[in-house]
């Protein structure tokens, strides 16, 4: 039985590392960056390091239905779906509030429902969400719940804002509600794979050291205070949160599912009274 496992944004930060730990996890691994130059260069280097799997490149965009069909294929044709890390997103300061809530949320359903029916007994999925829905306090009224429960759905995107209201068209604020809509999607989905076997947790990073990070930073008081606090007084590095997304993909971990992992270096612990 061939193994299969697929790193989306596997072309820089948290995905690359997410990428590098499966390349000895599986025996085939699908790396996906909507460019596909860089998903070639990475995809090279970990090859090159003499991992177990052999390495493809496979650029696409997340939030292309058609896109994630033709990965689907790509891996029915391979072999056994076995570990998905799903860590392609774009921050508050890269794109307007549609984009971020299409990368950072709805590309995980749409995600899921291409690979879900692929789920066998050993599958694990890992959607990264954020720490920012539990600083932000996000805990949405049941209208607003409903419309993300159902954000497969056309006009989902109209739906949400109408029931949020117009503070959502803020990125700052529009990327705590997606990465909650990851959060309260996995656990869904949690329950809707765990009859044949298969496992789904979201990883929740707190301040991760990179350029996007660091960028914020710089002009923004509010995130500087927020690294200050962390109790462990530093920023977290990409592979420190690609080890626990290797973690809940092994079989070391095969009775935890439905749940969000917090990697934050303490910040949720030290401001949770707030």
């Amino acid at each position: 039985m061939t193994t299969v496992g697929i790193a989306t944004g596997a072309g820089r930060g948290t995905g690359e590392a997410c990428a590098r730990r499966l390349a000895d996890m599986v025996d085939v691994l699908l790396l996906t960056d909507a460019n596909d130059a860089v998903a070639a260069a990475v995809a090279k280097d970990v090859s090159g390091a003499g991992t177990r799997a052999a390495v493809e490149p496979f650029g696409m965009d997340v939030t292309d239905p058609e896109d994630l069909a033709r990965l689907a294929r790509r891996v029915r044709e391979l072999g056994t779906l076995r570990a998905v890390a799903h860590a392609e997103s774009v921050a508050p300061e890269e794109a307007d509030w549609r984009r971020i809530i299409e990368v950072d949320f709805v590309s995980t359903v749409l995600l899921a429902a291409e690979l879900g029916p692929l789920a066998t007994a050993g599958t694990a999925f890992v959607y990264t969400a954020s720490v920012s829905p539990l600083i932000a306090h996000i805990d949405p009224a049941r209208d607003v719940a409903a419309v993300l429960d159902d954000s497969a759905q056309e006009g989902f995107l109209d739906r949400l804002r109408d029931a949020i209201g117009p503070a959502v068209e803020d990125p700052a604020w529009a990327y705590p509600w997606a990465t909650y809509g990851v959060q309260r999607f996995a656990r869904a989905e949690a329950v809707r794979l765990g009859p044949v076997g298969a496992r789904v947790c979201s990883l929740s990073p707190g301040a991760i050291d990179t350029p996007q990070t660091r960028r914020e930073a710089a002009r923004n008081e509010s995130v500087r205070q927020l690294i200050q606090r962390t109790p462990l007084g530093r920023t977290g590095r990409c592979e420190e949160v690609a080890a626990v997304a290797a973690f809940l993909l092994s079989d070391e971990a095969s009775y935890l599912t439905g749940v969000d992992i917090v990697v934050d270096g303490g910040l949720c612990a030290a401001v949770q009274d707030e």
